[in-house]
């Protein structure tokens, strides 16, 4: 997420700071032009993000205690993310060539058991997967932000920018719609970051192979198909990333307006200072910081440019522009954020290799693609990838359509070894790139491991044991270390007991739910109990919102209270129960079967910010004592 020592500002204050950032601007540009950024090495870099989860696997908001204990242990890479159930590492730059993927596996092996064993202290274990499939909306709260004022600072100044609530609307194979208050949505995505340092006078045409290459990368390491249970996208954190800091206005419909989380729209032409100025162009500040004068920076003619890369962090491209300083030296990066985090270290390297080998490859044969290829189709064949995985369809350089797998197989993989042999590593990266090989060939990447698991598991359990299975074999398998492709469907969690699985009501809760409008007429009511042999409708207004419950004692009530040849249509209002007792999807369900006998009813409505989103009855408890008694 960032620099983290930043915080809401005054206009006076954040006019000063656009000054600022817009020295920073005319100090790069002399930078490049006086040819003082470095040249002459080609280094790689990582960022790892993590989930932390509970016995339960469920998100565990333990990282404050987590970070002190690795701090402790002289572990400086590790340092927060937007959530308290999330943690991310800095991996050290490394020399792109010899054994470095090697190194990096290493890497990541080594921060993956330190975070474990301070995970473990709480009572929680960190998996690899680009979202959680056992999060739900509930774990999204101002409560579970990490405590770091730039967090609440962001969300803030994101959501009065924007004027109204988030909106999400994501359509897969199911379909899911949302509505939040806060950025916290965008704790839903765990990646797997990597960085490629480029020199100034070949950064445009780097860049827009980044840009071309980001589609069928993408597909390749897909692994992200499920959000609060929804079968959507195969890379569904690129939709929710979009949406969950969009500063558009809802009624903006006429105008058009670039999200802060975007693609791009067209190539760049010359220079990375292109994209800085179109982002500021484009996108309001939306934090300050504290600034060391103009000037200062980590060695002569080496300034960090600390404004203007603020800025820039608050700008979210798929593959970001950064500007950064080591060793007193200032250079340029690509950072792509396309790859999600897991489901194993091996499929992390293997997903790097694939994209450093074929940027080394195709800058070094075609050049610049944007003569090649207009930049809608890349920008399209991005998404189609996010969307369908390995079974999206790229318009490629000459102009033809191809399967994405059939494109990655016959060109892109041969020449992702080419590139990684020109690179002088070891091998060639061969190892590593199998994996990718072998996963393509086969179509088994995590979106599909997880899509197919669900689709093959028992139908009786519950969406929510389903998911906790998927979690459970994940962390398993990844634990075993062989890569994704190799795993074999998840199985169902026979071994494991149900009530860490149904410990809150969210877990226990139907959502398919079939209500009434307080307005219909009873016999709707009555004639949904029959057919669908329930006892308990809910009624509810526009807006989802919760108004009163029909029970099946209300309409024995009306047959005794009716008076004989009074055929009359009556309203549900004028039976409905008002006087509800709710819970919530995070109510223990323990706590819930108590408010049943407490009050001897039958039903528990399930209410989230005011919305009817479940229900969970008495029928519900009995199949769950029946579980826990075979």
């Amino acid at each position: 997420m960032g620099e983290q020592q930043v915080a809401a500002a005054s206009p006076e204050e954040m006019r000063a700071f656009m000054q600022r950032i817009l020295e920073d601007l005319r100090t790069l540009e002399t930078l490049i032009q006086e040819g003082r950024i470095e040249t002459g090495v080609v280094r790689m870099g990582a960022e790892q993000e993590l989930v932390m989860v509970d016995r339960h696997l469920r998100p565990a908001g333990v990282a404050p205690e987590v970070l002190e204990r690795l701090a402790a242990r002289g572990r400086k890479e590790f340092t927060t993310e937007l959530a308290r159930f999330n943690l991310e590492a800095n991996l050290d730059p490394l020399p792109l060539t010899g054994d470095c993927l090697e190194r990096l596996e290493e890497q990541l092996r080594e921060i993956l058991a330190e975070a474990r064993a301070a995970a473990a202290e709480s009572g929680a274990d960190v998996v690899l997967t680009g979202i959680l499939p056992t999060l739900e909306k509930g774990d999204l709260g101002w409560e579970s932000m990490a405590p770091v004022p730039r967090y609440k600072a962001l969300s803030d100044a994101v959501r009065r920018l924007r004027g109204d609530d988030f909106q999400f609307h994501i359509k897969g194979r199911d379909e899911l719609h949302v509505q939040h208050d806060t950025v916290m949505m965008e704790a839903c995505n765990t990646s797997f970051q990597i960085h490629l340092q480029v020199e100034p006078q070949t950064f445009a045409r780097s860049y827009n192979m980044a840009q071309l290459l980001a589609a069928p990368v993408l597909a390749a390491a897909s692994s992200s198909p499920l959000l609060f249970g929804k079968r959507l996208w195969a890379e569904t954190r690129i939709a929710v990333f979009q949406q969950s800091v969009d500063t558009r206005s809802g009624d903006s419909a006429l105008r058009r307006q670039q999200p802060r989380v975007s693609f791009g729209e067209s190539w760049v032409e010359e220079s990375v200072v292109e994209i800085f100025r179109e982002d500021l162009a484009r996108f309001r500040l939306l934090l300050t910081r504290e600034l060391d004068p103009p000037g200062a920076g980590q060695g002569d003619g080496a300034p960090t440019l600390d404004a203007l890369r603020l800025h820039n962090g608050t700008v979210y491209h798929w593959n970001r522009p950064c500007y950064g300083v080591g060793d007193g030296k200032p250079h340029l990066r690509i950072e792509n954020r396309v790859l999600p985090s897991g489901p194993t270290v091996i499929d992390e390297v293997a997903n790097a290799a694939l994209w450093y080998g074929l940027m080394a490859a195709l800058v070094e044969e075609i050049g610049d693609p944007k003569t090649l290829l207009p930049f809608d189709a890349v920008k399209e064949n991005f998404l189609a990838a996010a969307r369908f995985g390995l079974s999206a369809q790229l318009r490629w350089l000459d102009g033809r359509t191809v399967p994405v797998q059939v494109l990655l197989q016959d060109e892109l993989l041969p020449r992702a070894r080419a590139g990684l042999q020109s690179l002088g590593l070891d091998d060639g990266g061969a190892r590593y790139l199998d994996v990718v090989e072998e996963r393509v060939a086969q179509g088994r990447t995590g979106a599909r491991w997880m899509v197919e698991s669900l689709e093959a598991m028992d139908p009786d359990l519950r969406p929510a044991e389903k998911l906790s299975c998927l979690v459970e074999e994940a962390l398993r398998l990844e634990k075993e270390g062989f890569p994704v492709h190799t795993w074999p469907l998840a199985r169902p969690c026979a071994e494991g007991p149900p009530q860490r699985r149904f410990s809150r009501v969210g877990s226990l809760m139907s959502t398919d739910l079939i209500t009434v409008g307080p307005d219909e007429v009873i016999d709707l009511a009555a004639a949904i109990m029959k057919w669908r042999h329930i006892r308990h409708v809910p009624v509810e207004e526009e807006g989802n919102r919760l108004v009163g419950v029909v029970a099946h004692r209300d309409l024995l009530r009306l047959i005794l209270e009716r008076r004989a040849g009074d055929e009359a249509p009556v309203a549900v209002r004028e039976i409905m129960s008002t006087e509800m007792v709710t819970v919530t999807p995070q109510t223990p369900t323990r706590e819930a079967l108590g408010l049943l006998r407490k009050h001897r009813i039958g039903c528990l409505p399930v209410v989230e910010g005011g919305r009817l989103v479940g229900i969970v009855t008495e029928r519900d408890f009995l199949e769950l004592a029946e579980r826990l008694m075979s």
